[in-house]
């Protein structure tokens, strides 16, 4: 071979074993990039399949929900057929005006309750601290009209609390029950107010109001007592109120009720002894009203209606406050 052969001056000389060293490093990194691509191609499988499965359950979710709301806009006033049914009407939390609990929500549920033509009885579910007189006034005088009209018994079934203004309402039913340890009661009437007078003084704030009229601040917070416009308040509104309610509940309960003296001052009493004092007629639960005292096997619900956000998000805000009140009752 000639050295100065410039074809042949800077050719490289092949090694025998370069070749097969270069082949051995290619192979396993061929591997892990056949293998990434393998796992990457499997990964997309899955998180396809994950995805259209969240998709399917997302359409299920959506599906039974309309399924359920329109089942029971459909279903939920549905006239009852064949055998005849318990109208039960509920009554939870405080009985206050423009809610769930007022007459202008309740007494349509009532009326609707009566003169269903299979309901045999109308039982009405109640866990109430009470509220505003006028209000339960309203719905007793609606329960005791309806009552009379449609000649259908009516029952009352507290839970946990049926005081004051509940048990003003409980009072126009044929018959109440209650657990042993159910409070009931509280046959009274209160006005709650406070004063700042005190406090006033001493953190130099003074009080501007202006009234036309001798008594018309008399229960102002940020004024002195008056005991002539108090006295008065008292005799003429807090006390002729309550002589209202006793007149409901001696016309309600008739010779039922005990002499007790405490009957009407305001105290309440656990279910067990509200049986003696005639207050209630006996103890039992919903279930056991239905079953053994009614004897139907079929109970209805008169609910007022809500609207879909109602349904889906629920009454927070009425939930919310039965909760703290029912709270604050327990701890008194």
């Amino acid at each position: 071979m000639d050295s100065n052969n410039p074809w042949t001056e800077n050719k490289p000389v092949e090694n025998p074993g370069q070749s097969k060293s270069s082949s051995n490093l290619s192979t396993p990194a061929l591997d892990r990039l056949a293998n990434a691509a393998d796992a990457y191609v499997n990964q997309e499988k899955w998180s396809r399949r994950w995805t259209n499965l969240l998709k399917l359950a997302v359409v299920l979710y959506i599906t039974v929900s309309i399924v359920m709301l329109v089942g029971f806009f459909n279903g939920a006033k549905k006239p009852a057929t064949g055998e005849g049914h318990v109208a039960l009407v509920s009554i939870q939390g405080s009985i206050m005006p423009n809610s769930r609990t007022s007459a202008n929500t309740i007494n349509p549920l009532l009326r609707e309750a009566f003169e269903a033509r299979n309901s045999v009885a109308v039982v009405i579910h109640m866990n109430s601290p009470g509220g505003s007189p006028v209000q339960s006034a309203l719905i007793n005088d609606e329960i005791t009209r309806l009552k009379a009209l449609h000649n259908k018994p009516v029952y009352v079934v507290a839970e946990d609390l049926c005081a004051s203004g509940c048990y003003y309402i409980a009072a126009a039913a044929d018959q109440i029950f209650a657990d042993k340890g159910s409070i009931i009661g509280s046959i009274g009437v209160r006005f709650d107010s406070f004063g700042f007078t005190e406090l006033m003084d001493k953190l130099g704030v003074e009080n501007r109001s202006m009234t036309a009229g001798e008594f018309k601040t008399f229960i102002n917070p940020f004024g002195e007592e008056d005991p002539a416009a108090k006295q008065f308040f008292k005799d003429r509104v807090l006390e002729r109120t309550h002589q209202q309610f006793i007149e409901v509940v001696q016309r309600g309960r008739g010779d039922r009720l005990s002499d007790d003296p405490l009957l009407f001052s305001g105290l309440v009493w656990l279910g067990d002894e509200a049986v003696e004092l005639g207050l209630i007629d006996g103890l039992g639960d919903l279930g056991y009203v239905v079953r053994d005292i009614i004897g139907a096997k079929q109970v209805r619900h008169y609910e007022a209606q809500k609207g879909l956000m109602e349904h889906i998000l629920g009454d927070l805000v009425s939930e919310t406050a039965l909760h703290i009140s029912n709270h604050f009752i327990g701890l008194r």
